[in-house]
């Protein structure tokens, strides 16, 4: 009998060679003979048992409305529910049997807590469709077991975030319980708890089974007119261009006929990004090894919850009488030559990747170490750059969609983005905020770039059971993309005599990650912390990076208290407030809309009058059809003219110049450029974010700092708000516009790149007497929360409407000018809001991120999106959206009438509600009005 101690002792006494770097494709096997059965632990799969295959189980039909390709979990999800929601005529196409890709051999797992609202509501219409919905339909059972979760915590910082997890649950109807250690030895008798800090228990988990599951998805969607092809494997996808330039799917090639087709989704797992170049769509992700072990019987396991210990990197899958054990390691092995004939196969298990969970393993459960491996399972899944899957609509190709890139989550995820993909196919966009998901959340620069696309993937692997602290950051794949201010470049040649004013680098700039941009998250006052080239955590033989401040200091960021450098920031955010500050927003998208339909792409686009006098500057939203808030920016009406590149694009008629937040730009471009293509405006959109840098100066005395720097009168009368013009700074030109983030007095410098040191220099220069000081985005998020500003993606998402989000202002519905959304924004204006934000505030001087639970009454009626401390008021500030309980209007009323309080980490808090922002609500500081 092989046991799994002695497999571990004898693999940590074998000598073995170094691992080739990042590309170990061969497994060797240190298992003994009872290892070597490479089998799924389920009764049944939906293998052929001769192997055989006859051609496709149905006659391909000439056209349908939409062609799912793969039979996984997302594919036949996504199949039903798009039968379920009336479209039918539509056709799934396996190339082998269901399931046979990567779905076939998954763990199953389904936990129904995360650090998202989205995801929770994800997992729950999963488990809801696994458990009740499929077996109402069908009379078929999908082999659902509702076992229960339970999360191992091995610190209070672990246990800190399952509290967190705990009290968003609240909000949803979650049933989960913290537990003492001897409250876990009581419900999992054969768990050591001698190094525990505490448990989460959440009932209703459970476990999924892959073939009943696909099975009884493809038998419900074929009910209600779908069509499920197998054995059938696509050879091409065709791509026609419209009378407008634009690429469009038109169908789909088989080896046994051609579908006509205007929409292709794109299920097919590791095998995606093949799929994908079929019809030149970039798909980013990369195959890994992933394993899991199952063992021989196990005397008392039965009935037990299945176990993530994070802390350990392992989880314990019940399954029957025995346990599967699985989990994520720190140098996963790449499967760099994906092939084409892998169907029902697995790999050979790598004991010396695989060892150290078998060793996690057997300190959680101690019996583990005189049981037997009855099979080792080890296949391939796809894995993405920041570990969330690949969704939406192609910007290559329209009609064209990602379902693909799941990282082991696709049975557990498979419901809800199945349900939110039918619907982004059919209406256009999905119900959901799924930003999170859409392929638009990277930038076009990366998609493509193999470095970052393995770099992050790994990272994301490495770190998928790490605790989810609120400011983390990336390591991997960093200082893709910098503006001029970052750092040293051959200016200083010429001008060494400002080099020290010059380097944000050098001047400690600690940097945040954003769309590939290095933007400045805070400025350490210790010198110097530059991010390193990865070393993927020292994995395959590399060396890691030693002496790492930048490392050192994010370290420093793993609490769910105050960070040791919250005073610093709390000196940049009150600088500003009192005196002069300094913030590069430079990784801001900046776009130009000009040509003959410009004015009215620009009416139907903005929900705000844009159409003003030329050099206005309006802050408005973009909406989708549903009203949902799909981005919030500035657009600058321009005047005609020659083209002054990059300050000034040729127009000679209506020219708009789009400044957008850098971290949802590419987001942005493509829901313009949809629209546009939608509605048959004839215009040009171009993108010149790389060519400009922009700085923004704010606080009380940046009027006298800036007049001693630009050469035009910055008087109210002369410079009001939410204008803009291009002027001369320090000899070289820039087009300024007074607006404000963070709502103080103050001005943008938009400026060309090769002007950018100069201008910057001058401009610190000038405010030296004034006491001016760099500023980062931390500060920006403290600032601008206390203001009331909205963050999309935090406080402002596409399942907002800005009548929701308190934006009513910057809609045009006194006009009767149409813009997208419009109808729905009237409909809800008149029927009242059912659900609108609220900004709270508690005395407590204790830390919130957002996800807090929000208690109206003592009901739980929302939680907070977004959250920071505003340093001028001295208080927590959070904004969440709150609903009536009754399900009705929420009305200033219904808000002034109720007792509120926040729930953090399982401690409540008494709240008050704010129905204006508590700082400056008259708006006098962005007006240059100071007491």
């Amino acid at each position: 009998m092989a046991f799994l101690g002695s497999a571990a002792r004898r693999v940590a006494l074998a000598v073995q060679p170094p691992l080739s770097p990042l590309c170990r494709i061969s497994a060797r096997s240190y298992s003994s003979e009872q290892t070597t059965e490479k089998s799924v632990p389920y009764k049944k799969t939906l293998k052929q048992e001769d192997g055989a295959s006859s051609g496709p189980t149905k006659p391909l039909p000439r056209s349908a409305d939409v062609v799912v390709i793969g039979g996984g979990s997302l594919g036949c999800q996504t199949i039903y529910h798009l039968a379920k929601m009336g479209l039918t005529n539509a056709v799934l196409l396996e190339r082998d049997r269901l399931t046979a890709g990567t779905t076939w051999h998954t763990a199953g797992l389904l936990w129904q807590l995360r650090p998202s609202d989205v995801e929770v509501e994800l997992l729950a219409h999963t488990r809801n469709v696994i458990s009740k919905d499929l077996e109402q339909e069908t009379g078929l059972h999908t082999g659902w077991i509702q076992n229960g979760g339970l999360f191992i915590a091995s610190n209070k910082q672990r246990l800190d975030e399952y509290k967190r997890l705990m009290s968003l649950g609240k909000v949803y109807g979650i049933e989960s319980h913290v537990l003492s250690p001897a409250e876990t030895k009581d419900l999992y008798p054969l768990m050591n708890v001698d190094d525990l800090y505490g448990t989460l228990y959440v009932p209703k988990d459970g476990t999924m089974d892959p073939a009943g599951t696909c099975t009884t998805l493809s038998r419900a969607a074929s009910a209600r007119g779908a069509t499920v092809i197998e054995n059938c494997p696509v050879t091409g996808i065709k791509v026609r261009t419209d009378d407008l330039g634009v690429k469009r799917v038109k169908a789909v090639e088989t080896p046994h006929g051609t579908i006509e087709t205007p929409c292709v989704v794109n299920c097919a797992g590791v095998w995606a990004t093949k799929l994908g170049e079929m019809a030149g769509v970039k798909v980013p992700l990369i195959a890994m090894h992933h394993a899991y072990v199952v063992t021989e019987r196990i005397e008392g396991i039965q009935n037990m919850p299945n176990v993530r210990d994070h802390d350990a990197s392992v989880y314990l899958r019940l399954q029957g009488d025995a346990l599967s054990v699985g989990g994520y390691e720190q140098n996963p092995i790449f499967w760099d030559e994906v092939s084409d004939k892998f169907a029902f196969s697995l790999f050979d298990l790598d004991w010396d990747v695989f060892m150290q969970h078998i060793e996690g393993a057997i300190n959680r459960v101690p019996n583990l170490e005189q049981t037997g491996i009855k099979s080792t399972v080890c296949g391939p899944e796809s894995f993405t750059a920041d570990h969330k899957p690949l969704m939406g609509e192609a910007p290559e190709v329209r009609g064209f969609f990602l379902g693909c890139g799941f990282n082991s989550a696709g049975m557990m995820l498979g419901g809800g983005c199945g349900r939110e993909l039918a619907h982004w196919i059919i209406h256009g966009r999905p119900e959901k905020d799924m930003y999170g998901y859409d392929i638009r959340r990277f930038h076009n620069s990366l998609t493509d770039n193999k470095r970052w696309i393995r770099e992050r993937s790994h990272e994301s692997y490495a770190k998928n059971y790490s605790v989810v602290f609120p400011f983390d950051e990336p390591l991997a794949s960093r200082n893709m993309r910098k503006d001029p201010f970052h750092q040293k470049t051959e200016y200083y040649t010429f001008f060494p005599q400002v080099a020290r004013n010059m380097v944000l680098t050098e001047q400690g700039c600690v940097f945040q990650e954003r769309h590939g941009w290095e933007r400045p998250g805070w400025f350490n006052k210790d010198g110097p912390a530059p991010v390193k080239d990865y070393d993927y955590y020292g994995a395959y033989d590399i060396k890691k990076n030693v002496n790492y401040k930048y490392n050192e200091l994010l370290g420093k960021e793993y609490t769910f208290d105050f960070p040791p450098h919250h005073d610093m920031i709390k000196s940049e955010c009150l600088s500003c407030r009192h005196d002069v500050a300094v913030f590069d927003m430079s990784y801001f998208g900046k776009f130009y809309l000009t040509g003959p339909d410009a004015k009215k792409a620009a009416d139907w686009l903005f929900t705000a009058d844009v159409n003003k006098k030329p050099g206005s500057t309006v802050y408005t939203c973009m909406l989708n059809k549903r009203g949902g808030a799909e981005a919030d920016l500035t657009v600058s009406r321009l005047e005609p003219g020659a083209a002054n590149l990059p300050l000034a694009p040729e127009s000679n008629g209506d020219a708009y110049y789009l400044a957008i937040g850098g971290g949802v730009a590419e987001h942005n471009w493509n829901h313009i450029r949809t629209v546009l293509q939608d509605q048959g405006f004839r215009c040009q959109l171009t993108d010149h974010s790389e060519d400009m840098g922009m700085i923004s100066i704010q606080g009380p005395k940046s009027r006298e700092v800036l007049q001693e720097v630009l050469d035009t009168d910055l008087s109210n009368e002369s410079f009001p708000f939410s204008t803009h013009k291009v002027v001369s700074a320090a000899g070289h030109q820039v087009r300024a516009m007074r607006l404000s983030f963070v709502g103080e007095l103050g001005w943008e410098l938009h400026i060309p790149k090769d002007s950018c040191l100069p201008v910057y220099h001058a401009v610190m220069a000038a405010g030296a007497k004034h006491g001016i000081i760099n500023s980062g985005y931390r500060a920006i998020d403290s600032l601008s929360i206390e203001k009331g500003y909205r963050h999309w993606h935090a406080d402002l998402r596409p399942d907002d409407t800005p009548l929701e989000a308190g934006l009513a202002f910057t809609c045009k519905l006194k006009s009767s000018i149409p813009f997208q959304g419009r109808d729905r924004l009237e409909k809800q204006k008149e029927e009242g809001l059912r659900r609108r934000i609220v900004c709270f505030t508690i005395d407590e001087k204790v830390p919130m991120f957002g996800l807090e639970a929000i208690f109206r009454n003592g009901v739980p009626v929302g939680h907070l999106r977004r959250a920071d401390y505003g340093f001028f008021i001295d208080k927590t500030i959070g904004y969440g959206y709150i609903r009536n309980p009754d399900g009705g209007v929420v009305s200033a009323d219904f808000i002034k009438s109720g007792e509120f309080t926040l729930e953090r980490m399982g401690v409540t808090y008494k709240a008050k509600a704010h129905l204006k922002s508590p700082f400056d609500p008259e708006n006098k500081r962005v007006k240059g009005i100071y007491a």
